[in-house]
């Protein structure tokens, strides 16, 4: 039976790097995945120089390579999340999530040093106790580079996946959604270069046997 995915990305290109792969195999599976983008575009008060147009064209083009049930941009500030009452964040979430009704939501790591990323993380732990959301069946944290990578180095804070996804045959096209973020990408051999995003993919298929795998923590899954 086809499911209902949600992803929910605090930043454009945070989908691609934590569960692109995942991504493009559930939709081959015939999965309806929906795309959440909490902060939609570069603020201008932030990103001063940012080419807002060509960003948001950007996301566009992401959406389509995956081919996206739909894309719900939430337009919330970059940068600034900690600035918003996490309750309106919450509704915001909440509403959509009561709209689609989803069997399976991905999730930032909430220890991952981006403030974004802990708010983002915070909320949704709240908006899946299934005595409110009794739909959700399944929830999983994803690991972004540059982020989750630099949490501090402290045993309660660490990233320890439980769940990994053979995505060795769709590593290439995920490099190659990727490379639409081009001003997010890095120069080898940083974090959200190509050669360590193909590098983490290869450690953790070694964890499983396979090529390349994408990693998660599980919350809950339902038996």
């Amino acid at each position: 039976m086809n499911k209902k995915i949600v992803i929910i990305a605090p930043h454009a290109d945070d989908e691609t790097l934590g569960c692109g792969g995942t991504i493009l195999k559930q939709i081959a599976n015939g999965d309806k995945v929906y795309w959440i983008l909490v902060t939609s575009g570069k603020d201008k008060v932030i990103f001063i120089n940012a080419d807002i147009e060509h960003y948001n064209n950007n996301i566009d083009k992401v959406a389509l390579a995956y081919g996206f049930t739909r894309t719900i941009k939430l337009n919330l500030p970059v940068v600034r999340l900690d600035t918003i009452p996490e309750y309106t964040i919450y509704d915001r979430l909440a509403d959509t999530l009561k709209d689609i009704e989803p069997e399976i939501v991905y999730i930032p790591y909430i220890n991952d040093v981006h403030a974004d990323h802990q708010i983002i993380s915070r909320v949704m732990i709240s908006c899946t106790k299934n005595f409110r959301f009794p739909f959700i069946d399944k929830v999983y944290m994803y690991e972004t580079a540059s982020e989750t990578d630099f949490t501090p180095a402290i045993q309660s804070l660490a990233f320890v996946p439980n769940r990994f996804v053979d995505i060795t045959d769709y590593m290439d096209d995920k490099l190659e959604i990727m490379r639409i973020y081009s001003t997010e990408l890095m120069p080898d051999p940083l974090p959200r270069s190509f050669h360590a995003i193909k590098g983490l993919a290869a450690v953790r298929g070694s964890r499983i046997g396979v090529k390349y795998a994408e990693a998660f923590v599980s919350l809950f899954e339902k038996a």
